[in-house]
């Protein structure tokens, strides 16, 4: 089955495209270092060629709500479109469990933007939410990290492996549209911060960690506003095994 990955140069897109080939599929890899433009949509149409079925894993580096709204609404219009004149027959979307639940974050607006028009589309689909990343909190910590400190919101968190979402993924794209998909997370709650210090010591950094509200992550996402709902797919990588296995990013 040949399926397209879009962001298949970002870290959980490449996962993807790495689990989708081991399993014998062929996979379109959709990235602008790769020459195809998911703002214009320039070389869309040939990268789509032959495609059943697509995973939206893209990402917006932006901060600014409306930029990440207008980024990701572009894109995934540009997409969308695109797979109406190839004939793909499933679209499916990498979104963030709580999505609905979180206002004035701006990547959550630019997910619910995406949401919308894959669920307006013509396109059948599944939108897959995911928890965060076992490495989500140590990124954050380089998000923030000024002369050796560094601010984290103390989130309560489910996270999933890396490699463990890009094979639902991979699964998900070569069966049948489902519409929207369980929430998908890792086996255990943790703390953000505590995830942070253990990831950084796991990877030599030292980073002196300051909790708090007024950061990147306010408190409308406090409490288990992040936790999986009820029949949630659990997979299988707890956080312990990953970083015994190195935390690789």
């Amino acid at each position: 089955m040949r399926v397209a990955v879009a962001g298949a140069t970002g870290h959980i897109g490449a996962l993807t495209a790495a689990a989708l080939e081991r399993d014998s599929h062929d996979v379109a890899r959709i990235s602008r270092s790769l020459g195809v433009d998911l703002l214009t949509g320039d070389g869309l149409d040939e990268a789509l060629a032959g495609v059943e079925a697509l995973v939206d894993a893209t990402n917006a580096t932006a901060t600014d709500p409306d930029e990440v709204v207008a980024y990701f609404g572009a894109t995934t219009r540009n997409l969308l479109a695109a797979e109406e004149r190839a004939g793909v027959r499933h679209h499916v979307l990498l979104s963030i469990v709580g999505v609905h639940r979180v206002e004035g974050n701006a990547h959550y607006a630019g997910k619910r933007e995406q949401e919308r028009l894959v669920q307006a589309g013509a396109v059948p689909w599944t939108i897959v939410p995911a928890t965060q990343f076992h490495d989500f909190a140590a990124m954050v910590t380089r998000w923030t990290e000024r002369n050796g400190v560094a601010t984290i919101a103390p989130l309560l968190v489910q996270p999933i492996a890396p490699a463990d979402i890009a094979d639902v993924l991979a699964e998900v794209a070569t069966g049948e549209p489902q519409g929207r998909y369980p929430d998908v997370a890792g086996p255990e709650t943790q703390d953000l911060v505590d995830m942070a210090r253990r990831t950084n010591e796991v990877r030599g950094r030292q980073v002196r960690l300051v909790p708090t509200w007024s950061g990147l992550f306010g408190t409308s996402m406090a409490g288990d506003v992040l936790l999986p709902g009820e029949h949630a797919r659990i997979a299988p990588t707890t956080f312990d095994e990953w970083l015994a296995a190195g935390a690789a990013p």
